[in-house]
C-alpha cells in the first residue's frame, strides 16, 4: 500500500488527490469486483460496508485494511452460505412455461434484502444457466437425426436433468476454484481497485500476475492466442494475437463473450461468474490438447466453438506483404499487426527496420501505390513508428511526448531522404491503438496518406512504465511484492491534439461490425482527458493534386455501396443485440428469440459472399521460402484468401488509383532507392 501510493501520487502523469471522491469510488469498484452480480452480499453488508465510503483515503495514508478484512471475512462468509443452499436449487427441474424474465443489467439491481430473496435471485441465474444448455444440447441432438436418421434424439426431460447436472458441476467446479484464491490474491484485487482509480492502463501485478506478464513479454504465448478482459461480469475477447489458435481458426472475434469452457473430457463450466485470471486457468493448456469455447458473439448467437490450444510464436506478429495487381498496374500492400522491437538491442529485427527492407522490395516489383493496414494493430514501440514516419517525408516532427515533470519534447525524422514519395493509404479501426494512431495522425496531418476506417481509431495516447517494487525493499524481508505498471507520459500530434479518447478520425469513413460497440478508450474506466499542447513547427507534405478530391470521391463511393450500407446495418444490430438485459426463462419464448435472432443474423451472410477484382502474390524472396516451408506457404495462402473477402483494401486500391502526384518524380517511383 505504501510503495502503490508513493508512485502513483509521485510518478503517475495525472496524479489524484487521495480524498473522499477517490475513497468512494475505491468502494465501489472494489465491491463490483468481488460481487457484481449482487448475488452474494445482503443489503445489510452493504450498509455496514457503507460506513468506509468516505474512509479509504484515510486507510491508505495510515496504511490501515480494516474495510477490506471486513469485506473480504463478509464475502467467504456469504459465498460459504450459497455453497450450502444451491444444491437445493438444483434438485429438481425448473419450471418452463411459466412466464418469467431475468435482468442481466446488474448495475441498476438493488442487493436482495432477505436470505429469501436471494435464493430467489439465485434460482433464476441457475435456470438461464440451465435453460442456455439445453437449448444447445437440443440442437446437437436435431444436428445428430439430420446426420444420422436411424439415432433417436433424447427427450426435453433427460436433456434437462443433464443440464442441471452441468450447472451443478460448474458451481462445484466454482467453489473449489474460489478455495484455492489466497488472502493475499483478494489483497492484489483491492490494491488493483485503488490502481484503476488513476487510469485504465495503470495495473498492480502480484507476483504470479507479474510472471504472466513477464512471459507475454518473452516472444511466446502458450493457450488459445487471445487477451481477456473481464467488465460488467462478462469475459470478452479484446485481442487475438496474430499467429494463434484463434487467429487461425477464424471462429471466434474481438468482442466476442465467453460463456462456458470444455475440456477434453467432462461438461462445460460457467465462466461467468469467474475471477478472469480463474477462466484463464481453465482456457489454458498443454499444446495440441482441444478446449472447446462457448461464445456469445457480437450479434447475440451462441455457439461452441473447438480450438486447438498451441503456442504462439511471434514470427506472425511481424509485418508481411503482398503485391496487389488491378488493370496491369501493381500496387503494395504492407499488414502491420504491431510495433515490435528488441528492447535490449534495438539494432535488432524491428518494425521500422523490417518495413523499410519491404518498401525496397516492393519498389523492385514495381509498385505504383502502397497500403500500410494497421487495423487490429495495438501499438508497440514509439522509436519504430519515428523512424517508420521518415521513409514517407523529408524530415520533420512525427509525434510530441510530454510526462507530467519535464515539457514536451518533439520527436522527429532528421534524415532528409524519403524512401516512397508514391501514392500512400493507411487502413485503420477502432482496434488501431497507440503507436498506430501515432503514425496515422502524422501521415494525416502532413496530408501524406488519405486515413481509411473507422469513424475513429481506439484512443489510447498514454505511455506506461513497468516498476519492480522489490527495487526497493528487502525482498527477504517483505517477500516477492510485485510491480506496478502505471502511465507516466502522453503524447500528441504534431499539431498539438492528443489523440487520447478521440482517436484519429479516418479522412474516408467506412462501415464496420464494430462501429456502434463500446470498444475504445472512451468506454474505458477511468481514462485520462483529452487537451492539447501547442503545435510543433510543420509544413504540410503538398505532392498530391487532388487530395481533398480524392478523399470526397472515395467517400461517395462507399456511401453508395450497397455492401457497406448492410455492413452498417449489421453493425446497428449488434449494437442493439448488445444492450439486450432481459432474457425470457419460459423455454418457448427463449427458444423463440433465438431463432428470430439467427434469423435476422442469415441476412447478413451475404457479407461473406463477396470478393474483390485483386490479385494478390508474394515477393519473390518469400516465394522462394514458401518452396522450403509448406507451413508458411499454407500461412499466406490463408492470408491471401481473406484479402480477396476485403472490401476496405478494395476501397483503398481505388484510392490510389485516384491519387496524383503534382511532381515529376527524379525517377519512376518503382525504380527510387533511399
Amino acid at each position: 500500500m505504501e510503495l502503490i501510493t508513493y508512485f502513483m501520487q509521485r510518478g503517475h502523469f495525472s496524479p489524484k488527490i487521495i480524498n473522499n471522491d477517490l475513497s468512494e469510488k475505491l468502494h465501489a469498484t472494489f465491491l463490483e469486483m468481488l460481487d457484481g452480480q449482487k448475488r452474494y452480499f445482503l443489503k445489510k453488508d452493504i450498509a455496514q460496508f457503507d460506513r468506509y465510503k468516505y474512509a479509504l483515503d484515510d486507510e491508505f495514508r495510515s496504511l490501515n485494511t480494516d474495510f477490506f478484512d471486513l469485506v473480504h471475512a463478509r464475502y467467504i462468509q456469504r459465498r460459504n452460505e450459497a455453497e450450502l443452499f444451491y444444491t437445493e436449487l438444483l434438485e429438481k427441474p425448473f419450471d418452463y412455461s411459466k412466464n418469467e424474465e431475468i435482468d442481466l443489467d446488474y448495475e441498476d439491481q438493488g442487493y436482495p434484502i432477505t436470505l429469501r430473496q436471494r435464493s430467489e435471485k439465485w434460482r433464476k441465474q441457475l435456470k438461464f444457466s440451465t435453460l442456455n444448455i439445453v437449448h444447445s444440447k437440443l440442437e446437437e441432438e436435431e444436428k445428430r437425426a439430420e446426420k444420422d436418421t436411424s439415432y433417436q434424439p433424447k427427450l426435453f426431460d433427460e436433456l434437462e436433468a443433464e443440464a442441471r447436472q452441468i450447472t451443478r458441476e460448474n458451481l462445484e467446479n466454482y467453489f473449489s476454484l474460489m478455495e484455492d484464491v489466497r488472502d493475499e490474491d483478494w489483497f492484489g484485487s483491492y490494491l488493483n481497485a485503488f490502481v484503476s482509480q488513476f487510469d485504465p492502463h495503470s495495473v498492480y501485478f502480484a507476483p504470479v500476475d507479474k510472471d504472466r506478464f513477464d512471459a507475454s513479454m518473452s516472444g511466446k504465448y502458450e493457450g488459445i492466442g487471445a487477451r481477456l478482459t473481464k467488465r460488467n461480469q462478462s469475459i470478452k475477447i479484446v485481442e487475438i494475437i496474430s499467429g494463434g489458435p484463434l487467429w487461425r481458426d477464424q471462429s471466434i472475434d474481438v468482442g466476442d463473450q465467453i460463456m462456458m469452457v470444455r475440456q477434453e473430457e467432462g461438461d462445460p463450466v460457467d465462466v461467468q461468474s469467474m475471477r478472469l485470471d480463474d477462466a484463464i486457468e481453465l482456457i489454458k493448456g498443454p499444446e495440441g490438447t482441444t478446449v472447446f469455447i462457448t461464445v456469445k458473439k457480437v450479434d447475440g448467437t451462441v455457439e461452441e466453438v473447438p480450438i486447438n490450444r498451441d503456442t504462439v510464436v511471434m514470427e506472425e506478429s511481424y509485418l508481411k506483404s503482398s503485391l496487389i495487381e488491378k488493370a496491369g498496374r501493381s500496387y503494395g500492400l504492407i499488414h502491420l499487426p504491431k510495433f515490435y522491437v528488441d528492447f535490449k538491442d534495438y539494432k535488432e529485427r524491428n518494425a521500422a527496420k523490417d518495413m523499410q527492407q519491404e518498401i525496397i522490395r516492393l519498389k523492385s516489383q514495381g509498385m505504383n501505390g502502397l497500403v500500410i493496414d494497421l487495423r487490429n494493430n495495438g501499438g508497440g514501440s514509439l522509436q519504430t513508428v519515428v523512424d517508420m514516419a521518415g521513409f514517407f517525408i523529408d524530415e520533420g516532427p512525427v509525434v510530441q511526448v510530454k510526462s507530467t515533470s519535464e515539457k514536451s519534447k518533439v520527436l522527429r525524422d532528421r534524415d532528409g531522404k524519403t524512401l516512397w514519395e508514391g501514392p500512400l493509404v493507411i487502413l485503420v479501426n477502432e482496434l488501431s491503438a497507440s503507436a498506430s494512431e501515432i503514425l496515422a495522425a502524422a501521415m494525416q496531418d502532413y496530408e501524406r496518406a488519405v486515413v481509411l476506417g473507422s469513424k475513429q481509431t481506439f484512443g489510447k495516447g498514454t505511455v506506461q512504465n513497468v516498476l519492480e517494487l522489490n527495487r526497493f525493499v528487502s525482498k527477504s524481508t517483505y517477500g516477492d511484492l510485485g510491480a506496478l505498471k502505471y502511465t507516466t507520459e502522453k503524447f500528441y500530434r504534431i499539431t498539438g491534439k492528443s489523440t487520447q479518447l478521440e482517436g484519429v478520425k479516418s479522412d474516408v469513413v467506412a462501415p464496420d461490425r464494430y462501429a456502434y460497440v463500446d470498444i475504445g478508450e472512451k468506454d474505458e474506466e477511468n481514462p485520462l482527458v483529452w487537451d492539447q499542447i501547442t503545435s510543433a513547427s510543420f509544413s504540410k507534405w503538398g505532392g498530391y493534386k487532388n487530395y481533398q478530391d480524392v478523399i470526397q470521391k472515395s467517400s461517395n463511393r462507399i456511401a453508395t455501396n450497397d455492401l457497406f450500407q448492410l455492413i452498417d446495418k449489421n453493425a446497428k444490430w449488434v449494437k442493439d443485440q448488445q444492450e439486450k438485459d432481459i432474457f425470457s426463462l419460459n423455454y418457448k419464448v427463449f427458444s423463440s428469440d433465438i431463432e428470430k435472432r439467427e434469423s435476422v443474423a442469415d441476412q447478413y451472410d451475404v457479407l461473406d459472399d463477396y470478393t474483390n477484382s485483386l490479385s494478390f502474390s508474394s515477393l519473390p524472396y518469400e516465394r522462394v521460402k514458401m518452396k522450403a516451408d509448406s507451413i508458411l506457404a499454407e500461412k499466406r495462402k490463408r492470408w491471401k484468401k481473406t484479402l480477396k473477402k476485403d472490401m476496405y483494401l478494395e476501397e483503398a486500391v481505388h484510392i490510389l488509383e485516384d491519387l496524383e502526384l503534382n511532381f515529376i518524380p527524379s525517377k519512376p517511383l518503382a525504380l527510387q532507392q533511399n
